[in-house]
């Protein structure tokens, strides 16, 4: 598993990709989704995952959707009209970052 510190600034890009590409999600499942696909690798707390999510549906890139499960109330999230620009654009800039960071950590060629 990855270091807190490594995966922070990433949370936010990797959660509305997720919802881009997936549609609407719970927040449980979307740990887990992310947990999944990075065969353990990166692990959001809920701790980290609500602030984020609330924070987003505050700037209006996503929407909330209540759905009763039994006596369960569960919050499923989405992105927006306008939150599909927005995931693209820190889409766009992840993979640059990644590429940046590639240059810095590539390994150096062997001088023959």
């Amino acid at each position: 598993m990855y270091s807190k510190e490594l995966t922070k600034g990433t949370l936010q890009p990797i959660i509305l990709k997720l919802l881009h590409d997936k549609g609407k999600m719970y927040g449980y499942e979307i740990t887990q989704t992310v947990k999944d696909i990075t065969r353990g690798k990166i692990d959001i707390s809920e701790g980290a995952l609500y602030p984020i999510l609330h924070k987003l549906e505050a700037e209006g890139i996503l929407e909330t959707e209540k759905m009763y499960i039994g006596k369960r109330v569960r919050k499923y999230y989405q992105v927006t009209s306008s939150g599909i620009k927005a995931a693209q654009q820190v889409t766009d800039e992840l993979n640059n970052f990644i590429s940046t960071l590639s240059i810095i950590f590539k390994e150096k060629e062997v001088a023959k």
